[in-house]
Formats: C-alpha cells, sequence, structure tokens
C-alpha cells in the first residue's frame, strides 16, 4: 500500500511539473528575446558570456537588470546597486506574498524561498491562475523552462554582442528601450492611472536632466527618487483594489463541495436501461 501510494505521488509530481513545463514554453520564447537585449547591453559594458549569464540567473526581471547593467556602466556604488534593484523589483515582494497564500500549508519554508526566488510577472500569473492550491512542482517545471531561456538569451545576446560589427550591435541595444514601450504602453492604455504614472516618469525625468540642479544628481539616484515619488504618490491618489488569493482559494473549495450534476443526456440514458 505504501508503495503504490509512493507511485502515485510520483506520477502527480512529474504530471504537474510536465504540465508547468508546456505552459511556460511561450513564455521561455518571449524571455529568450528579451534577454539578449540584455546581454547586448551587457556586452556594452564589458561583460563576458559567463558574467552575464550570472546576472540573469540571479535577477530574473528584466527592468531591474538593466538598472543593474546602467548601474554598473557608471561605476556605482554597491549599496547604491543594492537600494536600486530593491526599489526597482519591490513589486516581487508583493507577488511573493501573494503567490504563497496559493501554496498548501504543507509547503515548507524551503521550498517557498526557492519558488519566490523564481516569481517573475508572466510565472506570477501562471501560478495564480491555477484552481486551488497551485503545486511546487508545477511552479518549478515552470521555473526551469522560463527561467533557463532567459539566461540563454542574456549569454546569446552577449556573444553576438562579440561576433557582429558595431553598427548592428548598436542598432540591436535600441531594442531593449522597444521591449520597454512594449510593456508600459497596452497597460497605460487599458487604465488611465497607470498612463498619469507613466506620463509623470516621463515628464518629471525630462525635468531632472533639464534643471540646472536635478541634473547633477546620478542618473541611478534620480530612478530611485522618482520611483519612490511617483508610485507613493499613485498609492495615496488611487490605490488598487484586488481580490486577494485567500478569496480566490475559499471560492474553489465552496465549488468543489457542490453536488456535481450528471449531464441531462447521461440521466435519460440511464434511466432508459
Amino acid at each position: 500500500m505504501g508503495r503504490k501510494q509512493e507511485n502515485l505521488r510520483r506520477d502527480g509530481w512529474r504530471r504537474e511539473f510536465s504540465e508547468g513545463v508546456r505552459d511556460a514554453v511561450p513564455i521561455a520564447l518571449g524571455y529568450f528575446a528579451v534577454s539578449f537585449s540584455l546581454g547586448i547591453a551587457a556586452h556594452l559594458i564589458g561583460m563576458t558570456p559567463v558574467q552575464g549569464f550570472f546576472l540573469s540567473f540571479l535577477n530574473n526581471a528584466s527592468a531591474g537588470e538593466y538598472a543593474g547593467i546602467s548601474a554598473i556602466a557608471e561605476g556605482t556604488s554597491l549599496a547604491a546597486l543594492a537600494v536600486l534593484i530593491l526599489i526597482t523589483n519591490a513589486r516581487y515582494l508583493l507577488m511573493s506574498c501573494a503567490l504563497s497564500q496559493k501554496l498548501s500549508p504543507d509547503v515548507g519554508i524551503l521550498q517557498r524561498l526557492i519558488l519566490a526566488w523564481g516569481v517573475t510577472d508572466e510565472l506570477f500569473g501562471l501560478g495564480v491562475s491555477r484552481k486551488g492550491y497551485v503545486q511546487p512542482s508545477y511552479l518549478y517545471g515552470a521555473d526551469v523552462t522560463a527561467l533557463s531561456c532567459w539566461a540563454a538569451g542574456t549569454v546569446g545576446g552577449v556573444i553576438a554582442g562579440n561576433v557582429f560589427p558595431p553598427a548592428v550591435v548598436s542598432a540591436l541595444s535600441a531594442s531593449i528601450f522597444g521591449m520597454f514601450l512594449a510593456v508600459i504602453l497596452p497597460r497605460g492604455r487599458k487604465d488611465r492611472a497607470t498612463l498619469m504614472v507613466i506620463l509623470s516618469g516621463f515628464g518629471l525625468s525630462g525635468l531632472f536632466a533639464a534643471a540646472p540642479a536635478l541634473n547633477q544628481i546620478s542618473g541611478n539616484m534620480r530612478v530611485i527618487l522618482l520611483t519612490l515619488v511617483i508610485t507613493a504618490a499613485a498609492a495615496v491618489i488611487r490605490p488598487v483594489q484586488e481580490e486577494t488569493a485567500e478569496a480566490e482559494i475559499e471560492q474553489v473549495k465552496s465549488e468543489q463541495k457542490k453536488p456535481v450534476r450528471e449531464p441531462l443526456t447521461a440521466r435519460k440514458t440511464a434511466g432508459a436501461a
């Protein structure tokens, strides 16, 4: 009996892992393209493919990674670099807390920390979209698929930067800005508050760059200040009300408790028999 249960548990783990791999394939393809642009940027500041790999492996975020590359290029101190990455990636703290509520109480702290390391916007969406509790094996499959392509894309970008002519490298380096525009503009078109945050960021960044006193502030410190000011103002003026993961789980549980009705055709067939 014990061996049978163990086999069932192992089969369930493999099935969930395989589903995570399958669902993350489209995300992985997009990650490769995005991180390839980041690899070009990493090449421009003199990084090697190995350094590019660990850069993406340890920082699963496009905005945070690009901020880190810019900070390294400017010779920013390690303390300022840590603060910059913390602020840029702060949203993942909230995502990790929300995703943790989708995990069974039986999942230990070590597994929760490992899964939190792999949280990105898209992988978070995969996790919270699962009905009921999400299995760690599902998230492991998604993480392995998507994040391996993320790191591989950066390595590919660094290698391409070493091989391609300077004109081609310069053209490819501009694609990173197109990527950021593709991320923020669709959201800004749907939500007025997001649009105001985007426009405020553009306007205040231009002001800091043009004003005689403000333009003396380093680019990374400018990002930190503007991020804190704009996001704090947006949170006070237009707070976002979101449905919690606990409510979603309770809703799924209540639906599972409802009696399942047989299809009308099945009942007629049974009656005829």
